[in-house]
């Protein structure tokens, strides 16, 4: 069941840091570090999301705890069957919290989801991509429904960096 958290509210970071806490704490798999799997490109700015929270991610250096998915280099449709392999031999005991932007429903909009179990990247504009990590954290970036592609295409970066940024300070707040 997923958690929804309005970025709008004055403690939202520290809504979604409590969450995730919670969600990290539930996941019973046995774990020695933490895998932050960024998706989305830059080329487009509703998709942009996850690459901009992994760049916010990747200017800490915290033990344990590794980020792949940036602006400099982004995770997504054409390479995330490599990057899933590689976190596979490399992490094999790492617990992965997948991020990516998402659609959804005009009251949801600029709302964060978290919640245990896997993320499904690209649903939203039809791509049949793998199920990733054990943890998923979404920013609803624009309205579901009609023409996706291009609705993520004309996303208000206004709307993709305030998520991010409350994304970032809200995971940060965990580990910092």
């Amino acid at each position: 069941m997923p958690f929804y958290v309005n970025t709008q509210k004055p403690d939202s970071s520290r809504e979604i840091a409590r969450l995730l806490g919670k969600c990290i704490k539930r996941h019973k798999r046995d774990w020695t570090e933490i895998v932050f799997l960024c998706i989305g490109s830059d080329r487009v700015t509703g998709d942009c999301l996850g690459p901009y929270v992994g760049y916010r991610l990747s200017q800490h250096q915290l033990p344990g705890i590794f980020v792949y998915g940036t602006l400099n280099q982004p995770v997504h449709a054409v390479n995330l069957s490599d990057i899933t392999d590689f976190i596979s031999r490399n992490h094999p005991f790492a617990l992965v919290i997948a991020i990516d932007a998402s659609l959804g429903d005009e009251r949801h909009l600029g709302y964060v989801t978290i919640g245990n179990g896997s993320l499904y990247p690209g649903a939203a504009v039809q791509k049949d991509l793998p199920p990733v990590g054990d943890i998923y954290i979404t920013g609803i970036v624009n309205i579901a429904g009609i023409l996706e592609y291009l609705t993520l295409q004309t996303t208000r970066l206004s709307t993709v960096i305030t998520l991010a940024d409350t994304i970032a300070q809200g995971i940060l707040g965990n580990f910092i």
